[in-house]
């Protein structure tokens, strides 16, 4: 694979990270060129609470790994990977610079840190799936005896989470959480990460302004036209937070400020988790302000340091 240069802005959402990573590639027009790392941002026409890039944004600055899919489809996580991998590849070739931003920290590990992902197992998983919809229960308590490591991680009512874990511990004949030790692990890290601070209060004010502000723009067509295209949406987009919440107001009928005022705490919460998620790192370079931040990482860039590390 053709490495060159590269880093990786990370932290919360509504952090500034999108605005810090396209200002950052208009300063050095035609050389960087921006990765999203977002679980979400791979489905087509998800845009607006995805928070994708505007037209007009996408034609000043080349953007990767967004509208890969359509909603109805799955994509996961080592499928992912292994489009980072093949999109950061040709902007190295044509010798220009490679800016990973996002707020999806398992596909940040797994690109930056090349970790190995489990396979799938489609048999086993139909067979997990079908007793999950008769009682969850006894799947989690089957995933305590076989890999307790990976159940303490996981909530007993995540249907998703648990029938995974029990996917990969069967199928593949090894518990799932030992796919998992490099998350346990910070070693040295092949990508330099930028992480932009914002206070959590702000943070809030952020996330409910900017949802409001989307729905203002038709957030609520958005997810209407997406659930009644052929196929629909799929299991893993409906999850995004956002559309999870106005299904439930066109599909179930429920009032729509509620979905609404839901889907700005889930945000607010999803804030919180990634933020976490990003402080254990002990390799993020932390700033509060986004000028210093731009700089920083436009140092890396331009300098030996930013060259990709095996």
């Amino acid at each position: 694979m053709t490495r060159g240069p590269a880093v990786a802005v990370v932290g919360a959402t509504a952090s500034g990270k999108s605005a810090l990573a396209h200002a950052v590639a208009l300063q050095q027009p035609g050389v960087v060129e921006i990765l999203s790392v977002d679980a979400m941002g791979v489905y087509r026409g998800m845009d607006l609470a995805t928070a994708k890039p505007t037209p007009t944004q996408r034609a000043e600055v080349r953007y990767h790994l967004l509208d890969l899919v359509d909603p109805a489809d799955e994509f996961t996580v080592a499928e992912f990977q292994r489009a980072a991998r093949r999109e950061a590849s040709t902007v190295w070739s044509a010798g220009h610079q490679v800016l990973y931003v996002g707020g999806t920290g398992l596909y940040f590990r797994a690109v930056v840190d090349d970790l190995e992902i489990p396979g799938r197992y489609p048999e086993v998983r139909a067979v997990l799936e079908e007793r999950a919809a008769l009682d969850l229960a006894p799947l989690y308590e089957e995933l305590r005896e076989l890999d307790p490591l990976a159940a303490s991680r996981i909530e007993a009512g995540n249907e998703r989470r648990v029938v995974r874990a029990l996917e990969v511990t069967l199928g593949a004949e090894r518990p799932f959480s030992s796919f998992g030790a490099g998350l346990l692990e910070y070693g040295t890290t092949a990508v330099a990460q930028v992480g932009l601070e914002v206070e959590m209060s702000v943070l809030d004010d952020r996330i409910g302004q900017r949802f409001r502000a989307w729905m203002d723009e038709g957030l609520l067509d958005e997810v209407a036209g997406l659930a009644s295209a052929p196929g629909g949406i799929g299991r893993t987009a409906r999850q995004a937070v956002g559309y999870k919440e106005l299904l439930r107001h066109l599909e179930e009928g429920a009032p729509l400020e509620v979905c609404v005022e839901d889907a700005i705490t889930h945000s607010r919460r999803l804030a919180r988790r990634q933020r976490s998620w990003f402080h254990r790192d002990p390799r993020v370079e932390w700033f509060d302000d986004p000028v210093a931040a731009t700089e920083r990482v436009i140092g890396v860039l331009n300098d030996a340091e930013g060259f990709v590390r095996d």
